[in-house]
């Protein structure tokens, strides 16, 4: 391509961005409000947080944030998911989220019925209440009641969790091995993974008391997924548990969340 074609490339897209933005403008007391309720977003540089209020607006130019079973969505409440989904991307590209266009929000846990068929062969149906889920090529569903319970201290976050299930998706069946960067080592992170699980699963069978959520045991992907919540929302203790896991989700995210909460100058590296 000529130069002078990526050039104007390069200024269209500037410009589509632009446009985005300006049509789902974010006020400035409205988005202070938002990065001072929850602490990952406080511990954010300003230079994050102005990076990640303009990914919020090309989110919610792209996606639609409906409320269901009643729920009326306010425009804090869209930036409230909006936020934490771009947090995953801070340091990617909002294109990772690109193959699917809405997320429904329902007051709490909605019910889902799945069929599943046992080892006998035998059909089943299961009714079963959720406070979150994402499909491949399809939506968010989320409970506000469970969003808002972020921060919580425990490390649960179930926007997080399901928006790295997407990020997951996006080279097929979710599995726990997302679509990694060209310059990281698919082996290592093959074998961090599989044996940070297969210790998970110990320590469950000895009922050891663990950080991590025990839902993480399920499959890898669910493992990625709950060790992703706990990258951010405690990192320190997901770094204590498996610094090796860590290590990879802060080469895969391009953060280091550990840093943030650490003073300036210390000095210290995760």
């Amino acid at each position: 391509m000529a130069p002078e074609a990526m050039g104007l490339g390069n200024w269209f897209g500037r410009w589509r961005r632009t446009r985005a933005v300006e049509r789902q403008p974010i006020g400035d007391a409205q988005w202070l409000r938002l990065m001072s309720r929850f602490s990952f977003f406080r511990l954010l540089s300003a230079a994050e947080q102005l990076r990640l209020r303009e990914l919020t607006a090309l989110f919610l130019d792209s996606k639609a944030v409906s409320g269901a079973g009643g729920l009326q969505m306010t425009r804090d409440m869209q930036l409230v998911i909006a936020a934490q989904a771009c947090l995953l991307l801070l340091n990617l590209d909002l294109e990772l989220y690109d193959d699917w266009v809405e997320v429904i929000v329902y007051p709490d846990e909605f019910i889902v019925e799945h069929d599943y068929m046992d080892e006998h062969g035998v059909m089943h149906k299961v009714r079963a209440p959720l406070s979150g889920e994402a499909w491949e090529h399809g939506p968010v569903i989320l409970s506000w009641r469970d969003a808002q319970e972020a921060d919580g201290g425990d490390g649960y976050n179930v926007v997080l969790h399901e928006f790295a299930h997407k990020i997951d998706m996006r080279n097929g069946t979710p599995n726990g091995f997302p679509p990694l960067h060209a310059d990281m080592d698919r082996k290592a992170w093959s074998e961090v993974f599989s044996t940070a699980f297969a210790d998970f699963e110990r320590r469950l069978d000895a009922r050891e008391e663990t950080v991590l959520d025990e839902y993480a045991a399920e499959d890898p992907a669910e493992f990625f997924a709950v060790t992703s919540e706990l990258f951010f929302e405690r990192p320190e203790a997901l770094h204590g548990l498996y610094p090796a896991v860590y290590d990879q989700l802060s080469q895969f995210y391009r953060q280091n969340p550990l840093a943030r909460m650490r003073p300036a100058g210390s000095g210290a590296s995760a």
